[in-house]
């Protein structure tokens, strides 16, 4: 048994050493921006201990980026944490950082709510359209006037931020990612929905996104 074991940890293994290989050799030698990349890849790649190690290396030496992401790892089970660190992070330049801080603005499980804030901060994100927090911005700010509660609900206005975030990255995706919020919900920010999740991932599908046609079909049959 142990011999399978080890057979099967081998290819993982290996394919552990390919991840952010373009950003090792710079990350190693102390490069704060590379090791920040290599551990925001291994982080979107579901390794999640790889990334904290790298992040945190990244915080050390002044990035904050890596900060912002430390602080989104947060989120899972330390809110009012993650939103101090988001805060540090906002205030030594970080757009991702902005995202996070607003993000756990909205939340009341993160202390006391600031909605007027957390809007300003996803709108001045949200103009930077060459960075990818643009991308986060447009898709939290169509969320949040989707979901309404302390703001008033506004489906045009989620409808044209989701559009905005879906032309940034890929056709329909923020409609999808919608969707899925609403589906399993967020403790302190949404509850759980099931006609704004159809909703939300049939917009999707109609967009031509093959995952929220999936999402349609699936949660439709039920």
């Amino acid at each position: 048994m142990k011999r399978c074991v080890w057979l099967l940890l081998f290819p993982l293994l290996a394919q552990a050493d390919e991840i952010g290989s373009q950003y090792r050799e710079r990350a190693e030698t102390g490069d704060r921006r590379a090791q920040y990349y290599l551990a925001d890849t291994y982080y979107s790649s579901g390794d999640e201990q790889h990334a904290r190690y790298w992040a945190e290396k990244a915080a050390e030496n002044g990035e904050p980026d890596a900060a912002a992401l430390l602080a989104q790892m947060m989120m899972k089970t330390n809110l009012p944490g993650a939103r101090k660190l988001a805060e540090q992070a906002t205030l030594a330049g970080s757009a991702n950082g902005e995202i996070i801080l607003a993000h756990t603005l909205v939340n009341t499980l993160a202390g006391k709510t600031d909605y007027p804030y957390a809007l300003s901060l996803l709108e001045k994100a949200a103009k930077k359209t060459d960075s990818d927090a643009a991308v986060d911005a447009q898709m939290l700010l169509g969320l949040i006037y989707a979901n309404g509660g302390e703001v008033s609900e506004d489906d045009a206005k989620a409808t044209e931020y989701f559009k905005r975030s879906s032309m940034l990255s890929r056709s329909g995706y923020a409609e999808y990612w919608a969707g899925e919020m609403f589906l399993t919900g967020e403790n302190g920010f949404i509850q759980p929905n099931k006609q704004k999740a159809l909703s939300w991932f049939n917009v999707s599908c109609l967009e031509g996104n093959d995952s929220g046609c999936e999402a349609l079909d699936a949660l439709s049959g039920e």
